[in-house]
């Protein structure tokens, strides 16, 4: 309380549009809020709330100290260990119980089940998609694209570019945004800069803030459409992956029913054995597209998804920002709430975001 009334009331307004991002983490976000009022209600006070430990303050912020990414850079680790597993769980059963695995091996099978599934994929799929799965499969091996440290150079580069637009103005960026290949801000994080999608997504935004003539509310709209529309089309990939593995295990009864058909033929003038073992061959083409499909495809499609959905965050951490920043929050609070987006595998402390803004400050 300071002049008989609270510091919170002017802050608490400014911000109820924001409660639904808050209310994951409240006790860090109140931190922020109460040093932001007292230093605007009073910037003589002398009055300085940091995050604190324990009973010496304000709850402590539920993020690690210092540490490196919680989830190191294994992807292929995991996708060769899953697929030993997947193999080698149907491998031994089948021995087990004295099966041989060369009666598993039928190559005509084979063929009528991927050649039909893939030209039924080439019939179903844009040249488009194509490429998106066969770049996105190939990226499952090379791990997530954003780590941890790279999301704290994405939360400076933000926290930069909104430092100089507090300072000198909008306009002082416009140059920036015209030109980010010759920025000496953009260019201080080659990662980022090398993203065509995240670097066109914030010169966008920042334009549109230049421009001065979208509010918030506005701006909020607009790039939810943007994002939505983005998600849309990094998911399109996963999706005809997924469709692949919903289809395979038809395709595996019509290599069956090849299979009877060639077997009935025969029927009134070959031995038992040789029917018999015709009709396995057959049943071999069931197995098999229910084995591709649920060991081996359907899960690659639910890791490019989740692949999709890992990278779409970025863009949701930079909208989140920018946005924070148009409503009028200084730039600490306004990447403080993009912050708060991220999971808590890749999500900084408080106290290692706090130190590394004041680095990039200089």
């Amino acid at each position: 309380m300071q002049g008989g009334r609270s510091l919170l009331v002017p802050q608490v307004r400014r911000g109820a549009a924001w409660r639904g991002v808050v209310c994951g983490d409240a006790a860090g976000m109140f931190r922020l809020v109460v040093a932001y009022s007292v230093k605007q209600d009073s910037p003589a006070s002398g009055i300085t709330l940091r995050p604190t430990n324990g009973a010496q303050g304000f709850p402590a912020d539920a993020d690690t100290g210092n540490h490196k990414d919680a989830f190191p850079d294994s992807s292929l680790m995991y996708l060769i260990i899953g697929a030993i597993v997947v193999v080698a769980s149907m491998v031994g059963g089948f021995t087990m119980v004295g099966g041989k695995l060369l009666s598993l091996w039928h190559v005509n099978e084979i063929i009528v089940i991927c050649g039909c599934a893939l030209g039924a994929y080439v019939i179903a799929t844009p040249p488009k998609v194509m490429k998106g799965a066969m770049q996105s499969t190939i990226a499952l091996l090379k791990g997530p694209k954003y780590q941890r440290t790279d999301y704290v150079d994405l939360l400076k580069l933000i926290y930069e570019i909104l430092m100089k637009m507090r300072r000198e103005g909008t306009m002082a960026i416009e140059d920036h945004v015209e030109n980010p290949e010759r920025s000496a801000i953009f260019q201080k994080y080659p990662k980022i800069a090398a993203d065509h999608h995240m670097l066109t997504f914030i010169t966008d935004c920042l334009r549109l803030m230049i421009g001065g003539s979208m509010s918030p509310h506005e701006l909020e709209s607009l790039l939810e459409y943007e994002l939505e529309t983005h998600h849309q089309e990094a998911l399109e990939p996963a999706h005809s992956v997924q469709k692949v593995a919903d289809a395979l295990p038809g395709f595996g009864i019509v290599a069956a029913v090849l299979g009877i058909i060639l077997t009935m033929s025969i029927v009134g003038s070959a031995p038992p054995a040789e029917i018999g073992q015709k009709v396995a061959s057959a049943l071999v083409g069931t197995f098999l597209g229910i084995f591709l499909a649920y060991g081996f495809v359907g899960p690659v499609a639910t890791a490019m998804e989740n692949r999709a959905h890992d990278e779409g965050k970025a863009f949701e951490v930079v909208k989140m920002a920018l946005v924070a920043s148009l409503r009028g929050y200084p730039p600490s609070v306004a990447i403080e709430f993009a912050r708060k987006l991220l999971f808590s595998g890749v999500r900084p402390s408080f106290q290692d975001l706090e130190a590394d803004l004041k680095a990039a400050k200089g």
